[in-house]
């Protein structure tokens, strides 16, 4: 397996859990206007109904982390970051990772971890309503998702090794998928000549590599 190939895997592991998670999206939304109504139509308001938009929230809020450092996506006071040769970059993003990042994220599990076995073992309710949901199912997640931002931190960490050797940042999947998706789509056009389709795509590339030169995760511009 190449470099490239491990980091695109993490990544799909990554994009994979978070679009998975998204779907909590509809879940929660769903829960909240079925309560509405119960609540001011029908006047029978549900006790546990805090507690499970709670958990679900939280759940999308925590799995949904790996997936955002895999886009590049987590807020960065970049009005000097991008201005910084990659290879600065990559010094800075190691030395940030190794001081801050893993001690913290693997605070995270561990406390996570035993947070959760508390729970699981007292069969640990909420305590918000007089017959709450149990809540130790919720608190496995939070062990899980420091894992799952470990494993994509290590690819992050890479990353930051190949651009000091390399001075240039890898790649990431939604760059990849993001760039067939431009090629498919011009591949299948009746209105774009052969000529015109090759410098189209010579431009979608050019534009990644610029992108990811000034150190926006080769997020296109486009």
């Amino acid at each position: 397996m190449t470099v490239q190939s491990f980091l695109h895997t993490i990544d799909g592991i990554s994009t994979w859990v978070g679009k998975a998670a998204s779907w909590l999206i509809i879940a929660l939304m769903t829960v909240v206007c079925v309560e509405v109504f119960k609540r001011y139509i029908l006047n029978a308001p549900t006790a546990w109904i805090f507690d499970a938009d709670n958990m679900m929230y939280g759940t999308l809020f925590m799995l949904c982390g790996a997936y955002t450092l895999a886009q590049n996506a987590h807020v960065r006071g970049d009005f000097l970051y991008s201005s910084m040769r990659p290879r600065m970059q990559a010094g800075l993003d190691l030395t940030l990772y190794l001081i801050f990042f893993f001690p913290g994220i693997a605070a995270l599990i561990y406390a996570g971890y035993d947070y959760a076995a508390i729970s699981w073992r007292i069969a640990e309710h909420s305590n918000v309503t007089a017959e709450g949901p149990p809540v130790y199912q919720f608190k496995t997640i939070i062990p899980i998702a420091g894992v799952l931002v470990m494993l994509q931190g290590v690819a992050e960490i890479v990353r930051c090794v190949v651009c000091l050797k390399t001075g240039e940042w890898p790649s990431r999947l939604h760059d990849v998928a993001e760039i067939d998706v431009v090629e498919e789509q011009l591949a299948h056009s009746e209105y774009v000549d052969e000529e015109a389709r090759k410098i189209a795509i010579e431009r979608a590339h050019e534009i990644d590599e610029s992108a990811r030169q000034r150190g926006m995760g080769g997020e296109l511009d486009t």
